[in-house]
């Protein structure tokens, strides 16, 4: 028990801002383990997003809850998903090779594809969550960021690491069906916190999965940290303007 929770606060300390690197012990050279409880971090987040959204949502109007909801999510994480989903519209916009588009996502400046991608998303993003009705709108969050994050998961299981060095390359690895189980486990339980028909949902968020995977197999021939960012964030919105669709049932 010791050992995975040293592996799960390895997920925070990698994942998010928050300091467990102390509760980590040495996990940090087990990343690729690690990853299993990626959408179990995904559900802490979004926690505290539905936190910081029902106490501001007290005094504020409901339109600067929300924002302050998303800015929690932002910061909790360091942006880690949004940068890799600017970065990996650059490269997948602006280039045309397999090298062309990976040295585009190396570069930390943000192109005209990148900054479009990312307004883009958090627009609809924050247009979705506001749309929502309140009680709704707290479990979507949480729903929204494990699933996610499982997303994210499980195209690490089913492609190969695009380039032969970086970041991300400490997760590359094999992840077993125990571990794998362990990350279904938690990027799926949180959607029962929703009525079963905005379960629908999961049709467009996988769409989604889909596409991205596909056009990363044609551009690059897999994945790359980026890219993990980028299918976390879409799949995130996608989830909220499916809910959102399907609160008209």
């Amino acid at each position: 028990m010791q050992g995975q929770l040293q592996l799960f606060f390895g997920a925070m300390t990698y994942f998010t801002r928050i300091p467990c690197g102390r509760l980590a012990g040495d996990s940090k050279d087990n990343l690729q383990h690690a990853i299993a409880y990626l959408p179990l971090v995904g559900i802490f987040v979004g926690m505290a997003a539905a936190v910081s959204y029902i106490v501001s949502g007290w005094l504020l109007p409901q339109t600067i809850a929300v924002l302050l909801s998303m800015l929690t999510t932002v910061l909790l994480t360091g942006a880690l998903h949004e940068d890799g989903l600017a970065d990996s519209m650059d490269g997948l916009g602006g280039g045309w090779s397999s090298e062309q588009i990976l040295s585009i996502m190396k570069d930390s400046r943000i192109g005209n594809f990148g900054a479009i991608a990312l307004f883009l998303t958090l627009l609809i993003k924050f247009q979705s969550l506001l749309a929502l009705k309140p009680d709704v709108m707290v479990f979507t969050l949480i729903a929204g960021h494990a699933l996610s994050r499982f997303a994210a998961v499980l195209l690490m299981t089913t492609m190969d690491y695009a380039r032969e060095s970086g970041k991300a390359k400490a997760f590359a690895q094999s992840i077993s069906p125990a571990e794998l189980a362990k990350a279904t486990l938690f990027g799926l339980t949180p959607l029962a916190l929703l009525d079963v028909k905005f379960w629908w949902s999961l049709i467009l968020v996988g769409i989604i999965w889909i596409s991205f995977k596909r056009k990363l197999g044609v551009a690059i021939g897999g994945y790359t940290g980026d890219c993990l960012g980028a299918m976390q964030q879409l799949c995130e919105v996608g989830f909220y303007v499916g809910v959102l669709a399907c609160s008209s049932i």
